[in-house]
């Protein structure tokens, strides 16, 4: 797999909805469970962090195919949701919504290339 170059607005909507997940959740969650709202943050940080495609991004430490690293994204998009609707205005979780929807069409090319079947090489 030859590297991609993704968009820098792509790669900025995708960062910026990570954040609203990654920080979101754990505080709608704290109030109710605090090993949840830690666990969310582990598995949307350390997940992704860990286990990765080669040729995605620089750098592997676990690789994993195509297909994880899209349910990944979507985790992370769904979680960005999820904390907006249940922390912010209605008109604002309709904004972060909308944002995701939009982040997974600027990510198609992107999800394309991680699921496209790859042969095997060797060595």
């Amino acid at each position: 797999m030859e590297p991609y170059k993704e968009p820098w607005y792509a790669t900025a909507l995708r960062a910026g909805l990570e954040l609203v997940g990654w920080i979101g959740l754990p505080i709608a969650l704290w109030p109710h469970s605090i090993p949840a709202a830690i666990g969310v943050d582990v598995l949307l940080i350390g997940v992704p962090a860990v286990f990765q495609t080669p040729g995605d991004k620089p750098g592997t430490n676990i690789a994993v195919p195509g297909w994880a690293t899209v349910l990944m994204v979507l985790a992370e998009l769904g979680g960005a949701v999820a904390a907006a609707w249940l922390l912010f205005w209605p008109w604002l979780a309709v904004v972060v919504t909308a944002l995701a929807v939009l982040t997974c069409f600027t990510e198609l090319p992107r999800w394309k290339r991680l699921l496209a079947w790859q042969r095997p090489v060797r060595a």
